[in-house]
């Protein structure tokens, strides 16, 4: 890789350096703040290192999932086809609050006997399955833009139906549907505040947790904010700079 200033590679090494930094060095500043904000640093700090922690996990899961769930909306074989339907009609049409707690509540019953799921398996769980509804959408949108003669000549040129898919459907589906990928992405980083209502211990859960022994929700809530942008600031440009890297939507 050639390491330039122009490169985006810069750009995508310095937001994640930014953002581990930013994690483990958070407490510091925030110690310096009067209270309730200033006692508590340590813990917006853990709370918030288990915001992006769950954010990566139901990323990463969510978009396995977007891509067989994707395969299968444009499948001809058509009881997998309704299967995708069926799941993100059912996803999409309910509210993810409402997913994160049917999860929490029907693990129980559903796991075998002895096998217990944590508060933040379930929320991880749920978020993945709504993220990867949402990322179905944008991978299947992505496939059909691929243009048919390409499938065509590949199959001329005698690939298989599966070399044709990895080595030329695939590649380009994924560029077309990385912008809308990475804008799920920013989203999850909000939706994962939800997983408070479970009592997974993420940044909002510490927010109420510190402005209820303190009365002082302004402060709070508006540390979480800041918060909160700097996170999903550092995941778009991430994402941004993977798009520049892959020259996604450049013109040539």
């Amino acid at each position: 890789m050639n390491w330039t200033r122009n490169n985006p590679g810069w750009t995508m090494f310095g937001a994640m350096i930014g953002l581990l930094a930013f994690l483990w060095g958070m407490a510091i500043p925030l110690s310096a703040m009067p209270a309730p904000v200033g006692p508590a640093a340590q813990q917006f700090a853990d709370g918030a290192r288990i915001t992006v922690w769950l954010t990566l996990i139901a990323g990463s899961v969510g978009v396995v999932i977007g891509v067989l769930a994707g395969l299968g909306k444009v499948s001809k074989f058509w009881p997998l086809r309704v299967l995708c339907d069926a799941y993100v009609w059912l996803i999409r049409g309910t509210p993810l609050l409402l997913q994160i707690l049917f999860v929490w509540l029907a693990a129980p019953e559903l796991m075998p006997e002895g096998v217990i799921l944590s508060d933040f398996a379930c929320a991880a769980i749920a978020l993945s399955l709504n993220i990867g509804a949402y990322n179905t959408e944008c991978v299947r949108a992505g496939i059909l833009a691929v243009p048919h003669g390409q499938v065509e000549a590949a199959r001329a040129l005698g690939l298989s139906p599966l070399q044709t898919f990895m080595d030329v459907v695939l590649p380009q589906s994924m560029r077309v549907a990385l912008p809308a990928l990475a804008n799920n992405l920013a989203s999850l980083v909000k939706d994962s505040s939800l997983a408070y209502a479970i009592s997974v211990v993420e940044l909002t859960m510490i927010g109420y947790r510190v402005q209820a022994q303190s009365y002082q929700p302004i402060p709070v809530f508006l540390t979480i904010g800041a918060i909160y942008l700097i996170l999903t600031t550092a995941f778009t440009t991430l994402t941004a700079a993977l798009e520049a890297r892959l020259d996604v939507g450049q013109k040539r």
